[in-house]
This record gives structure tokens, sequence and C-alpha cells, in this order.
């Protein structure tokens, strides 16, 4: 059986290649032999999530031409590369990349801190900011008021309550994609709806497509499914989507599911462009890959106001930053496109609600399926959301949400600027994280030396499949003001002690040499 999941051309592998920044050389150091640049620059790609792991590399004689040197040259890099354990090869199959045996790197995502540590620890590992009150107790008590009439029934409504289902489906018809509430199935938060997806379409072995980086709990949730993740490299920056890496994954490794998301991406918060939502369907529906797409991001656009002129500098198709129409507008009957919503992140995430929209006999599978799983979503909970929305103080609630983020981003960017100025990063234009590339520094010593110092955040690789993005972190909006500039400078001594360990030779094989 072969050991890679997906492939790198020639002519790509040398393009990524060439538009490497040389490392500068210090005093007195000589150039490294061609051999050896090579190696490390195919390692930095790797290292960064540039070239996916598992990703089968062209043949020595190809890689040559595309990169005008030798043979030899090409040989002794993967030679390098294999001996350091960045390379895998099999007579007859090729040679596909790898990370080195040795300390386990991280793939869970970080469970919440209990309230009684949060005096003490700055916890920036989970992307979800407080209740935006007065908004949830009037939600509560507008579902208490309208819970009698379903306590006089047994409370089990597999597909959710119906009037949530027309609501949902209201408001997808409102947004220029008309739905009936046959296409909605109410879940227990968004994982539950992608847990359901998952089990219906992606049996244990299955392929499933997945950005990289890409949001550490679905990671996580597909691994334990038994699924086979492919990543696919983002385009860099907050550019989106990478087609010709996606058509050639779909053309090539024809995974039976694909999880994107194109509104705000966790972690990057990329947002992708309706050209680029477009083309990804058509490509998915050719190669016959069901196509789930996480819009639980999607209302938290903190520049501008989705439709009229934005502040931002993202890229959205519209003037002044408006924003691309939702992936499922290309395939409104939902039979290659199944949306995931949620209220987790434009509202709460103690609110454990989130739904999915397709095709009126996906939503019957799913459902169908559910009497062997959670049964149904509770009740109260249903009652309180569609309060929200049918009253109109979801919008309001969103708003409350959307100012909390604004000024909480604005904050932690001028404080990372401050303390952190060898660090690197892209402003999204919405979304609650900041995706940051640590000046060469390993994100994982940085997230382990970081909990000492009385700041919590997740390294890299938990975003990545097998050991990626070891120079990178990720830094929610969920802080502001003078708690957003304590935890830079935590951020910085933290940062400080890993480089001191890193001089003196004694840091970790987690180690992240840029």
């Amino acid at each position: 059986m072969t050991r890679w999941t997906s492939a790198v051309g020639a002519a790509q592998l040398a393009r990524q290649l060439n538009a490497q920044q040389p490392r500068p050389a210090g005093p007195g150091t000589r150039k490294p032999p061609a051999y050896r640049a090579l190696a490390d620059g195919v390692r930095l790609l790797v290292l960064e999530g540039r070239v996916p792991v598992a990703a089968r590399l062209p043949a020595e004689r190809e890689l040559a031409l595309a990169l005008s040197v030798s043979r030899t040259t090409v040989a002794a890099a993967y030679e390098a590369l294999r001996a350091e354990g960045f390379l895998e090869s099999l007579r007859g199959a090729g040679s596909w990349t790898a990370v080195p045996a040795g300390n386990p790197l991280p793939a869970r995502g970080l469970e919440p801190l209990p309230p009684d540590a949060l005096g003490s620890m700055i916890d920036l590992g989970c992307a979800a900011l407080p209740a935006p009150e007065p908004w949830l107790t009037r939600a509560v008590q507008g579902a208490l008021g309208e819970l009698p009439p379903y306590a006089h029934t047994h409370g089990d409504y597999p597909a959710g309550l119906p009037a949530l289902r027309q609501t949902l489906a209201d408001r997808y018809t409102a947004r220029g994609i008309p739905t009936m509430p046959e296409q909605i199935m109410v879940t227990t938060g968004a994982m539950g709806a992608i847990d359901a997806i998952c089990h219906l379409f992606a049996g244990r072995g299955e392929r499933v497509a997945v950005e990289s980086p890409s949001y550490a709990n679905i990671l996580q949730l597909m691994r334990e499914a038994g699924a086979r993740l492919v990543p696919v490299a983002m385009a860099e920056g907050l550019a989106g989507w990478d087609l010709p890496c996606w058509r050639q994954v779909l053309r090539d490794a024809a995974p039976r599911l694909a999880y994107v998301v194109a509104d705000f991406h966790n972690p990057t918060g990329a947002l992708a462009t309706e050209d680029q939502r477009r083309q990804l369907v058509e490509a998915a529906r050719s190669a016959g890959t069901v196509l789930v797409v996480d819009e639980t991001m999607s209302e938290l656009y903190l520049d501008g106001n989705g439709g009229e002129e934005g502040t931002g500098d993202g890229n959205g198709d519209g003037p002044g930053g408006e924003l691309p129409p939702p992936v499922c507008a290309f395939d409104p009957a939902g039979s290659t496109v199944l949306t995931v919503g949620s209220a987790s992140k434009a509202f709460w995430a103690g609110m454990r609600i989130g739904w999915v929209r397709a095709a009126p006999e996906v939503i019957r599978s799913l459902v169908s399926a559910r009497a062997y799983a959670d049964l149904g979503t509770p009740v109260l909970e249903q009652l309180a959301i569609n309060w929200l929305m049918v009253g109109g103080g979801w919008e309001q609630a969103v708003d409350v949400r959307r100012a909390q983020g604004r000024e909480n981003r604005d904050a932690l960017v001028a404080a990372v600027r401050r303390e952190l100025p060898s660090w690197e990063f892209d402003v999204p234009r919405g979304g609650l994280t900041l995706w940051v590339r640590t000046g060469g520094l390993s994100g994982s010593r940085i997230a382990e030396v970081g909990e000492r110092a009385g700041v919590r955040v997740p390294g890299g690789p938990r975003f990545g499949v097998d050991g990626a993005f070891e120079g990178y972190v990720r830094l929610p909006f969920t802080v502001g003001g003078p708690v957003a500039d304590e935890a830079a400078v935590r951020l910085a001594a933290a940062a400080r002690l890993v480089e001191s360990g890193a001089r003196a030779g004694t840091d970790t094989p987690r180690t992240f040499v840029a």
C-alpha cells in the first residue's frame, strides 16, 4: 500500500523553493553546498506546512530539470533528508515527506481552563469570548416562556425543533440561497454536526482532505474517527485557498470528504474569494467529493459590515471589503456542499447549538443515523436561539460580539508588535484568531514555556497534520486592553527563554530551526 496521500509536482516545488528568502549568513560563514541548501529548503517547507507531510516528491531527474541543477545534487539532498527523518522512500513507490521520530508533537486542541485558574493564567488557548449580555439572559428568559407546550411532549426532536429549522431555512433564503426546513438538521454544536457527517460519509480508512493548517479539534475528531487526513496547503498570508493544489489532491487522492473554512479561516483568518469558492465547488463535484463547509466564523466580520464599505485590506471580492457569497450558493441543492453553522462563535460557546444545511435526502440519512448517537439537541437551548433569531436580538448580540472582537484584535496586534517585533502575521478582517510566525522559534516550546510564564497558547503543530507548523502559534482575540498588553509581555518572556535555551543547546528536539 502506498505511504503517501498527495503529490507535489516538480514545477510547483521549484516555485516554492525559489520563493524562499535566503537566511542571512553570519560573519565568516561559508555558503552551504548546493545539496545542503536544497535539503534545508525542503525541510523548511515541510515544517511550515507549505509542503504537506506524506506528500510524494518528484523524481530526482524531474526536480533537477525544474531547478536547473544536477541530478547528483537532488539525490544528495534527498539522502540528507532521509537521514534526518524528513523523507521516506520505497522502491517502486517513490519518496514522500515525513517528520522525524522523537518527542510526540501535540495534536489535540487545548482544553479550556477551569474558571478558578483564570486569575493567575491568561488563557489564549480557546478562541471563544464571554457571552454578550444582556442577550444571553433575555434569550433564556424568552425560551422559558415558550417552553410549556414542549414540556407536554417527549422532548425528542432528532432533526431539531420545527420552529428553529424553519428559522434557519429562512435565514439562508434571505442570504440568496432558497432553503426548505427539510434541508436543515439542528445539532449539538458544529462539532456534533461534523461528527455526524464523518460517520455517515467517511468510514474508517477513508481519505478526508483538509486545509493545512486547519482547526485542531476537527482534525482530532477526524483522526479518532479513523480518517486518513490529506493536508492541502493554504496559500500565503490571507490569500485563501491554493486552487491548483486543491484540484490536484481531489484528482489524485480522490477523498470521500473535504473539510474547509471559507470565512475567516481558523487559524489563519483567511477569507476565500468568490472565484475560489466557485472553483472549489466545481472541483469537488467533478471528483465526487463531498465538501463540508464550516461557517461558524462567517458572521464575525470585524472591518466593514459584510455588504457595505469596510476599512480592512482583506481579500473579499466586492468594493471596500464586501463579503463573497456563501459556498453553498454554488450548490444550492446541497448535494455536493454540506454547510455547517453554529451559535458558539458568533454568540456564545456555552450555547451548544449547531446545524447542517444539505439536500433533504442527506438530512434524512443524518437524522436516521442520529438515533444511535445523541438522539437530539436540548430543547431549551434551541428555543433560546430561535427567540434571538426571530425577535432581532441575534443581530444586536452579534454586533456586540463584533465590537468586542475588533477592540481585542486591535489591542492584541499592537501589543504583540510592540513586545515581539520579530514575530510576523497578517491582520485578518474577521474571525477570532491571529496566525503568527514566531521568528524561527519553536511554537511547541513557546507553548510549553508560556504556561510557566502565565500565558497559555497553542503551538502551531496542533493545527497541522503530523507535525507541520512548528514555527507558529495561534493567538485568539479573547483578551483586550491591559490584559492583552500583559499577555504579550509574558509571551515575550517565554520567547526569550526558548531562544536562550536554543543558543545554549539545552532545548528539546522540538526546537524549530528556520
